[in-house]
């Protein structure tokens, strides 16, 4: 297995985690929404796999680049 790292696309909070950790997630499937400027910016697991950590709850800053959820394929 290996382990995929998903990072912030943009400066923001973070607005709601959609999903748990040990969850299976199917391709494009939202882990969790960043709000910047007023805009609400799903962060998706482009090939799926199993979530292993949330590194961020909600509320939290996060800069452009961060980690915020560690997926395992």
């Amino acid at each position: 297995m290996s382990r995929h790292e998903l990072k912030a696309e943009v400066t923001g909070s973070i607005w709601k985690i959609e999903t748990t950790i040990g969850q299976t997630l199917d391709t494009e499937h939202t882990v969790l929404i960043i709000e910047s400027m007023k805009m609400e910016i799903p962060l998706v697991a482009e090939d799926g796999g199993t979530l292993v950590e949330i590194c961020v709850n909600e509320g939290d800053s996060v800069s452009e680049g961060q980690v915020l959820a560690i997926i395992e394929r």
